[in-house]
């Protein structure tokens, strides 16, 4: 199968790239290579006959076309997006036009490409979106998101997300492009770009600065190993049906705090500090706007129709991931000199530190 893959350069999306090559498949990995990508994230996939890179920007109508004129791909695997909360709020802006705008520019060149070649059954549009476009639930272990969840957005990230959603539906209805969907959980694993939570607290660890968590740290999140999530992500394309949607997690919640202090045990043994535990640098901070509750998925329907499930516990997820940042310091080290990497973003300027 060749896969057109947007937004492969990026965390989720390179391992989506790694994996498909694994597995034999022709990959197309479109990426603009904005702030947050990383063509080192598919180093080791970089020189296989299977792979070929196209700089390009899913804004961009006229680069669309001409990707899809020049590759016919059989499926594609849209990621591209904006992704980060926090710049969300400080500057909705580009994730609008990316997430939004660059949507719509994906379904109407796919639609077009498939159009000209006589709409050939085995097409797929795979959308893949997060659990953050269901809105916020309360601390009862008996409520989950499913895919019958109505939307509720919170944030300008997540409502950009679920507007994206809602094009790939509607095409589907109105034009008949076979589309899957996909809404994950909070991945985490190798080459998470070092702004999110978890490589910020194993970066600020080691570094001996102040581990930062939202308000008091009773957020909870459910918590999905990347590679997992890819192995779910390529399954969904091969076998999901046209129409549906696929709730991917990683049945493994765990409050902010929770996570922050198992990282911290997991480097305690790992590279121990001279004096004291990494847990005596844990900071709490002001809380962002609109911060949600709580996530958890119910991916049981993925279980029963696909049969997938997560390979690792969370603990098992996080020691394989802290492993991974105590032996790729030359990977992190460059990013964290980017745009934006290491301030507090999206708050009052009057908070800011």
């Amino acid at each position: 199968m060749k896969i057109l893959v947007t937004g492969g350069a990026g965390f989720i999306g390179s391992a989506v790239v790694r994996l498909a090559v694994s597995r034999g498949h022709q990959v197309v990995n479109l990426d603009a290579l904005t702030y947050a990508a990383c063509l080192d994230n598919v180093a080791e996939v970089a020189d296989s006959p299977l792979y070929t890179f196209e700089h390009a920007d899913i804004r961009d109508p006229a680069a669309l076309t001409r990707i899809f004129t020049t590759h016919q791909p059989d499926a594609v695997m849209h990621l591209a997006a904006e992704s980060h909360v926090d710049r969300s709020i400080d500057g909705p802006r580009d994730f609008i036009e990316t997430n939004i705008t660059g949507t719509f520019n994906m379904l109407e060149a796919a639609r077009a490409y498939w159009t000209r070649a006589n709409t050939p059954a085995g097409f797929r549009f795979h959308h893949i979106s997060t659990d953050e476009v269901f809105g916020s639930l309360p601390n009862d272990p008996a409520q989950k998101f499913t895919e019958t969840t109505p939307y509720d957005p919170r944030s300008p990230y997540s409502a950009s997300k679920a507007a994206s959603d809602h094009l790939v539906r509607a095409w589907h209805e109105t034009y008949g492009l076979p589309v899957v969907l996909t809404n994950c959980s909070n991945n985490y694993g190798p080459y998470h770009f070092p702004e999110k939570l978890i490589p910020v607290i194993i970066l600020n660890a080691l570094a001996g600065k102040a581990l930062p968590i939202y308000g008091d740290g009773s957020n909870v999140r459910d918590w999905l190993y990347v590679e997992d999530h890819a192995d779910a992500l390529l399954l969904a394309l091969e076998k999901g049906k046209p129409g549906h949607s696929y709730n991917i997690g990683g049945e493994n919640e765990r409050s902010n705090l929770e996570l922050v202090q198992t990282l911290c045990a997991i480097l305690d043994a790992k590279r121990p500090k001279a004096a004291g535990v990494y847990a005596d640098q844990i900071t709490f901070v002001t809380d962002r706007p609109g911060h949600d509750a709580r996530y958890a998925i119910d991916p049981s329907h993925i279980r029963a129709e696909l049969g997938w499930r997560p390979s690792v516990t969370v603990e098992e997820g996080l020691e394989r991931t802290v492993d991974w940042y105590l032996a790729n310091e030359s990977w992190w080290r460059p990013l964290q000199a980017r745009q934006g990497v290491g301030v507090r973003l999206g708050i009052k300027d009057t908070d800011r530190a």
